[in-house]
């Protein structure tokens, strides 16, 4: 090889190479073949600028050897698609066959093919075992499945126009495999009205417990009797022959008339009110525009009317202030009974500096209520002396 590219290198008189390159082989044999003793010896750079000739020459021959050894890039991937075949000829059909066509090659495929119809040394089919037909059915289904979307279409052909793109073939592939078939739409909706459902039963149980409860307590009970009574209720008529109730039922119908009287007239906030449609998470999302309009027209009024124009707050806005101020939710708020809420409008904590004053003082209550409550004190007697890391079996 060295021959050859000292040739290269030198391709004008030939002498002996020894003469134009010396020092360069190690043996003194005389080559046929010479380099020119003028370019070599005077020309630019003498011995030094032949030696790098020949270098660069190597490494050319080097890197085309490398290159021609390499494998051929196969756009057919055994794990991708129909494999090494390709799932047009499997269909026998060409790469511009449109879709009536695939399909009407598979469906004669299949027929020939389906292991429940395949029957071995019939025309056509000679030397098809029963396994080979079931691979080959296999292979036909997957061929068809490629080609009758034509996304998937689309790809395939690209992945046979384009075998050096082999990541991206992947990628491709996989992406498609793995992506759920159903609309992430409907995914979407079917979780936002199950979790509503779950949330309405929830409250719903809820708002029940909290009228068994309260059917239990003396106090409104006899008060749910008393309205039962006024309404003529639970006026008890005597009743002969065939209508004549036993004693069990008498006492459930009053139980029923006592749980509807308190279901109606008992107004239950925070976690155990009853549930209304408009709570649940599929109706807050359809009125969520609804509601952002009116709270961003209730925004702008509210600027327009206390800031600019400096009106005077009403009763309403200065309820509003005060629960802000506390940081209420507006169910907590109104479970607070009217005299207490008139006398937040009395002390004037709308306004800032009062409620800080108000605040301070109730701090200052909590504190000395707390340090004369009895049960405070054997609270942090206990803390003092034993601590929750003490094992003990005493009762209090």
């Amino acid at each position: 090889m060295l021959r050859h590219l000292s040739v290269l290198a030198c391709p004008d008189d030939v002498s002996i190479v020894r003469q134009s390159c010396p020092g360069s082989f190690n043996s003194g044999r005389q080559l046929d073949m010479a380099a020119p003793t003028k370019r070599c010896r005077s020309g630019a750079g003498g011995f030094s600028g032949c030696l790098r000739t020949v270098k660069s020459w190597r490494r050319l021959a080097l890197l085309l050897f490398s290159m021609s050894s390499l494998p051929a890039v196969s756009a057919l991937v055994e794990s991708l698609y129909c494999g090494t075949e390709v799932c047009y000829d499997v269909l026998g059909v060409t790469r511009e066959a449109p879709k009536v066509e695939i399909a009407r090659a598979y469906r004669q495929l299949a027929r020939r093919y389906h292991p429940d119809r395949f029957r071995p040394g019939e025309p056509g089919s000679e030397g098809e075992t029963q396994e080979s037909a079931h691979k080959k059915f296999l292979l036909i289904a997957t061929a068809y499945e490629t080609l009758k979307d034509e996304d998937t279409r689309r790809d395939y052909d690209y992945m046979l126009d384009h075998p050096e793109e082999y990541y991206q073939h992947y990628y491709t592939y996989y992406r498609r495999q793995l992506t759920p078939k159903v609309d992430v739409r409907i995914v979407i909706l079917v979780t936002i009205c199950a979790i509503s459902i779950f949330q309405y039963y929830s409250w719903h149980s809820s708002y029940n417990e909290a009228i068994n409860y309260l059917v239990t307590v003396p106090k409104y009970r006899i008060q749910a009797m008393e309205i039962a009574k006024q309404q003529g209720l639970l006026n008890r008529t005597k009743e002969k022959g065939k209508n004549r109730r036993s004693k069990e039922e008498i006492r459930e119908q009053e139980e029923e008339v006592i749980r509807d009287i308190i279901k109606n007239k008992i107004d239950i906030k925070g976690g155990y009110q009853k549930p209304n449609l408009s709570d649940i998470l599929l109706c807050q999302i359809v009125l969520f525009p609804y509601y952002l309009t009116n709270y961003v027209t209730w925004y702008i009024a509210w600027i327009y009317r206390f800031t600019i124009c400096r009106e005077e707050y009403g009763e309403e806005e200065k309820f509003y202030i005060i629960r802000r101020n506390m940081k209420m939710s507006q169910s907590q708020f109104d479970s607070l009974d009217e005299n207490t809420r008139q006398s937040f409008l009395e002390k004037q904590l709308w306004i800032k500096e009062n409620y800080e004053v108000y605040r301070k003082e109730q701090e200052e209550e909590m504190k000395v209520k707390m340090a004369t409550d009895p049960r405070m004190k054997r609270y942090r007697r206990w803390m003092k002396n034993e601590g929750p890391g003490r094992l003990t079996f005493v009762d209090d």
